[in-house]
């Protein structure tokens, strides 16, 4: 259960300077590790990062919407969609990004951690069918092998986006993954997000994969994703 991505991914953002803050110089831009009091910027830019296939999973007619299972995942803390999992990029005070990097062999760890956290959120009557649509996004988007460095959760605000934020946002993560070891980066992007792969590619990242999907439900269409991949020197 990793989406990473829409279909216009929010840090590859639009045109150079488009939609720019007037005093936000991005060259200010630093990182820190989430906090818990993070979550109303943070969550709504995780979920930016692939709406449709967070929707598809975790959206329950009068019942929750996806980010309001993700909040509850992000304060929680633990598993993927935990405070603990993520970066936040600050300008002036103000958290205008977010990303995870982590490796493989969280597996196990992020699957205990999902399964609790959507039987607490949604009951033991439709936890079950979370679970399992979450299961046939992982086709889409499958987990990272035990050797790699896994890159999601990519979100930059909006008025900010185009303005090389994204571009520093991977830049740590990349570092991260280098200062634990690995040697090996994984992202996914979507088919129709050019825009998005090309950024990733001006950063060394190559297509390795491509994975067709056929998951919709209700307006949430899972797009055809790419898996791609750096190996560090």
């Amino acid at each position: 259960m990793r989406p990473i991505e829409a279909a216009r991914h929010p840090a590859a953002g639009g045109r150079k300077g488009e939609g720019a803050v007037s005093g936000n110089d991005p060259s200010t831009l630093g990182f820190r590790p989430a906090a818990p009091a993070d979550a109303p910027a943070a969550v709504p830019l995780i979920y930016s990062s692939g709406p449709a296939a967070f929707d598809y999973v975790f959206a329950v007619d009068g019942h929750a919407t996806a980010q309001e299972f993700l909040r509850r995942a992000f304060v929680d803390g633990a598993g993927e969609f935990g405070w603990r999992n993520h970066w936040v990029g600050e300008l002036d005070g103000r958290v205008v990004a977010v990303g995870a990097g982590y490796g493989g062999e969280s597996g196990l760890a992020f699957m205990l951690a999902a399964a609790r956290q959507i039987l607490a959120h949604y009951g033991p009557r439709r936890a079950p069918a979370v679970i399992a649509r979450g299961l046939k996004v992982e086709r889409v988007i499958p987990p990272p092998a035990r050797r790699l460095h896994y890159l999601a959760h990519l979100g930059v605000v909006p008025a900010l986006r185009g303005q090389g934020i994204g571009q520093q946002l991977i830049e740590h993560l990349i570092a991260q993954g280098q200062a634990q070891g690995k040697r090996r980066l994984v992202l996914d992007v979507a088919v129709g997000n050019p825009r998005a792969q090309a950024l990733y590619e001006r950063l060394g990242f190559t297509v390795t994969a491509q994975r067709q999907s056929q998951l919709a439900r209700g307006h949430a269409a899972v797009p055809d994703h790419r898996r791609m991949e750096r190996v560090l020197g």
